[in-house]
Formats: C-alpha cells, structure tokens, sequence
C-alpha cells in the first residue's frame, strides 16, 4: 500500500512530463477511491488528479478541517514583526502633511500669547518673524551649536511659504474660521499627536547629524537633540523680545516644561543608540519613543493639563540626588528669622538691609559720644 502511495503521488508528474491525460490504472483508481476522490470521464483528468492530490495532502496537514494554513499564518507573523512596521513607520515621508501640522500647532501657541493677535495687528512683520522662530527655531539653534549657517534653512522656500500661509491664516482668515477649525479639540488632537512625530524624528537626526562632525562627542549630540527637539521653547525669550516683552523669569532652563524635559530623555537615547551603546535598531527607538510622546502629549492636551509623567519619577530620584528644595528654603526661612528678632512677623519677613544699616548707624553715634 505505502509503495502504491509512492507511486501515486509521483503520477502526476510523471502524466505532466508525458503529456498524457488518460486516466490512472485501475489499482491506482482504487486508491483514490478509497480516499473520497473521484475520477470522471470529463476532459482534463490530470488536472483534477493534481488538485484531488493537493486536498489531501491538505487533509493530513496539522489544524486539519479549520482550513488554517501555517504557512500563510507565518508569512502573516512576518508581515506583522515590529522590526518591519517601525522600519516603513521611520521612513514616512514628513512633509507636506506632518510639516503643516507641526507649523499649525506651533503658530496656534504663538496665537495663544498674551498680545500676539494686537502685535499681527499694529505690527504684522514682528509677528510673521516670530512665528517663523516658533516654525524653525531648532534649526537655527542647532545650526548655531554645529557651526553652519544659521540662515540655511531658510533656503527651503517650500517649508517657509506653507509656514507663512498657515501664519496668515490663523491670524487674518475672515471670521477667524480657520483657527476655529483648528481649535476644535478632536482635530487638535490629531495634529499634535503628527507634531511629536515630527519632534522625534527632528531628535533623531539631529544627533545624527551631530555624530558625522563628533563621534565622541557626547554631549556635543545630547545638546544639539535637545535643541533640535525644544528649540523653540528654548528660544522663547528671544521670541518675547520681538514682541517687546522681557520675562527673564520665565526662562526654560528654569522651569522645564514636559516637550523640553522629554526631548532632553529622548536626546540621549538616542545618543547611546548611535554609539552602539543601546542594543536597539534606529528604526524601532523612533517609533517606541514616538508612541510614548504621541500618547503623553494628547492625553495632557485632552485633559489640558500642564504637568509632566516624570514627576512622579523626579519627586523620588531629585531628594535624593540633589537634595531637597523645600528642606533648604526651610531651613533658610528659620535662620532669617532667629536673626530677625522676635515678634510675630519676624519669620516671614527677614530683617531689610536698610534697618541693619540704621542699627549700624546708631551704634557708631554710641561709641563715638562714649568718646567723647
């Protein structure tokens, strides 16, 4: 029986070589019967033979009668592999769709300051140039650190005219319709999830680009991702000062918001992947640290909240690292206020230099009468 399977099995090919399309011998026949085939007087026996053939030995296949294949299963699998979406996801091309939506949110932020729309107003020149900081502000500081030109951007007269349209849009549309448009939470959402798009993979190849002039550098390509990341919120003093504004206080080297801090995380990520020091591919850190940013920045959008996810991990590892603030002005408040003297507003209100002075003052007229 086995050997008349052999046979069988082969006569297919053996008919294909041949070119015959009889039918097969009687023992065969039998066989075939037995295993539910039929074999009709219609023309084309051969190929009803070969596809008879393959149905059993589908049959005998494991997952039989659930018509599952694991060859189509696996090719799936592959398909399907993190590798290969992180891979077609780095390489989507940026502009123009993810470009005017990063240029859409970052001029809607400028919109939102405290006299930006009376500033388009009296002064429109003032305002498209702060706007173009806001657009490419990363460029020109990274540009700045690296040595190159810091106008060279600006060569890109694509990316400036689709900046400039959206400025004038969103300050001068009639009826204010299209920053309405824009405005509406849901559509929102979808552009600043693109904008952090842009922002990695703006991190990525910055330090890319800071690697091909310092392979050692370290902290050369940590700074230039953090500005190629943040660049704008960096900038925003000089931004004020184009609007006649100064706020030194608001620097944000002073008080990171969760765009800066991430962008400095992400910088050395990706540092350490570029030395060889993190065993990830390129391709899948952008797009793990993509989904991260997206997730985290629409969800404090949505909630229009201004904290950051890693506070939570400062308020643990800062104490401990660098000690703790609160303790410090604590203890700084008490030692004013056991040299203030006693009284009920001593503690909250140190001694001013000017009483010091006075007291000084009147100890010298003691001495010099007990001088005299």
């Amino acid at each position: 029986m086995m050997a008349r399977e052999r046979v069988w099995d082969a006569g297919p090919t053996e008919l294909h070589g041949t070119g015959r399309s009889h039918d097969p011998p009687g023992g065969q026949r039998s066989l075939l019967l037995s295993r539910g085939g039929r074999v009709g007087a219609a023309p084309g026996g051969r190929g009803r033979v070969q596809r008879r053939g393959r149905s059993c030995q589908r049959r005998d296949a494991p997952g039989r009668g659930l018509g599952w294949d694991p060859v189509g299963a696996m090719e799936l699998l592959s398909a399907l592999s993190l590798g290969e979406l992180a891979l077609s996801f780095s390489r989507v091309p940026l502009f123009p769709v993810f470009d005017l939506s990063y240029f859409i949110v970052s001029i809607l932020y400028l919109k939102y300051e405290p006299g930006a729309v009376e500033l388009s107003r009296h002064h429109p020149m003032a305002s498209w140039l702060c706007a173009m900081l806001h657009c490419f502000g990363s460029y020109i500081l990274a540009d700045l650190l690296l040595g190159e030109p810091v106008i060279d951007y600006f060569s890109n007269n694509s990316s400036i005219l689709l900046a400039s349209a959206v400025w004038y849009l969103i300050f001068f549309c009639p009826l204010d319709l299209f920053y309405k448009c824009v405005c509406f939470l849901p559509v929102k959402l979808i552009f600043v999830a693109m904008k952090e798009v842009v922002r990695v993979r703006k991190i990525a190849v910055g330090i890319h680009h800071a690697h091909h002039h310092y392979h050692h550098g370290w902290f050369v390509m940590i700074a230039t991702g953090w500005v190629k990341g943040s660049g704008v919120t960096l900038m925003s003093n000089l931004e004020q000062l184009l609007r006649g504004v100064w706020k030194p206080e608001t620097n944000e080297i002073l008080h990171m918001s969760f765009p800066t801090k991430a962008s400095l995380y992400g910088a050395i990520l990706f540092t350490l992947q570029q030395t060889r020091w993190l065993p990830v591919s390129k391709a899948s850190l952008i797009f793990i640290f993509t989904m991260f940013m997206v997730s985290c920045k629409v969800f404090l959008t949505a909630t229009h909240s201004h904290s950051s996810p890693f506070d939570v991990l400062e308020a643990y590892v800062c104490p401990v690292l660098f000690g703790s603030a609160s303790g410090g002005d604590h203890h700084h408040n008490n030692h004013g206020g056991s040299q203030g003297g006693s009284g009920p507003g001593s503690p909250h209100s140190p001694l001013p230099a000017k009483s010091k002075e006075e007291l000084s003052e009147g100890s010298r007229k003691k001495k010099t009468k007990k001088a005299d």
